[in-house]
Parts: C-alpha cells; sequence; structure tokens
C-alpha cells in the first residue's frame, strides 16, 4: 500500500481494477482492462469530485476531509454507490485516516485487502486476485461487479 495511491476523495486508487490491470500487466495475459496509475500519481485533484470542490481545485486541502463542508453531498452519493457495489467507504477511509493517521490506514488497508491465496492485493471492484485469478478475471463479463 502507498500513501500516494490514496486521492483526495479517500479512494484507495492500489485497490482499483484499472490499476491493478496495470501492476499484474493484464492485458498481456489476454485481459481488456485500461489501465491507470492512480489519481495523484497523474497529479489530478480527484477524478469523483475535483469538478465541485474549490478547494481541491485550489489545492487548498489534500482529503475531503480538511473541509468544512466534510462530508459534501457529492462524496455523499460517492460513498454510497461504493458501500453498496464495492464493500468500502470513502467517508469511512477520510475518517480512519484523520483519526489514526496514513500509516495505520495503510497497514488496515493492507490487511483488509490481502489475497487469502497469494497474499498479493483483492481488486474493491470485483473482489478478484489480478495475480492469482487471472482466468476467473478473464470470464468475468462485469469487471467492475462483486460476485454475490
Amino acid at each position: 500500500m502507498d500513501k500516494e495511491l490514496i486521492a483526495p476523495c479517500g479512494m484507495n486508487c492500489g485497490l482499483c481494477t484499472r490499476y491493478l490491470a496495470m501492476q499484474n500487466d493484464v492485458q498481456s495475459k489476454g485481459v481488456e482492462i485500461s489501465y491507470c496509475i492512480g489519481c495523484r500519481p497523474k497529479n489530478k485533484k480527484c477524478g469523483f469530485v475535483q469538478k465541485d470542490c474549490e478547494l481541491l481545485r485550489r489545492r487548498k486541502i489534500r482529503f475531503c476531509y480538511e473541509c468544512p463542508d466534510f462530508p459534501c453531498e457529492k462524496l455523499k452519493k460517492l460513498d454510497d454507490g461504493y458501500r453498496k457495489r464495492y464493500r468500502m467507504s470513502m467517508i469511512e477511509n477520510q475518517q480512519y485516516i484523520r483519526d489514526y493517521g496514513m500509516e495505520k490506514f495503510l497497514e488496515k488497508e493492507e490487511q483488509k485487502w490481502k489475497c487469502p491465496d497469494c497474499d498479493s492485493v483483492i481488486c474493491c471492484h470485483n473482489g478478484l486476485c489480478y495475480n492469482c485469478k487471472i482466468d476467473q478475471l478473464k470470464n468475468t463479463k462485469d469487471k467492475n461487479r462483486w460476485k454475490q
């Protein structure tokens, strides 16, 4: 886990389909997923909330929790979708970082998202390990859905 992969909205880009696809070079293994290096490495403020947040656009804050309006309606809506579809909360991530610090958060994330089979990272968008479950990933129609 890398602190530079924690986006301003609280998304851990290190768990994202597109980031893990790049890290594991899944295209060379026959899986069509576009690659991404994460919001901060691309020097993006945040792919989810940047348009609506002047503080992020002007780089007055590093994370949404630093805003007096935290959590804003845009973040609440995003968080609701992620809770329902991807088993994670950006608001909870930010509250944890605020209350316990980045290092503790990264430790918690490493344990929470560790693949039980190979100790790599499982994807928050579909629950698959892009290291040892590549065949399952190939045969998954919607690569952004957890199987029930």
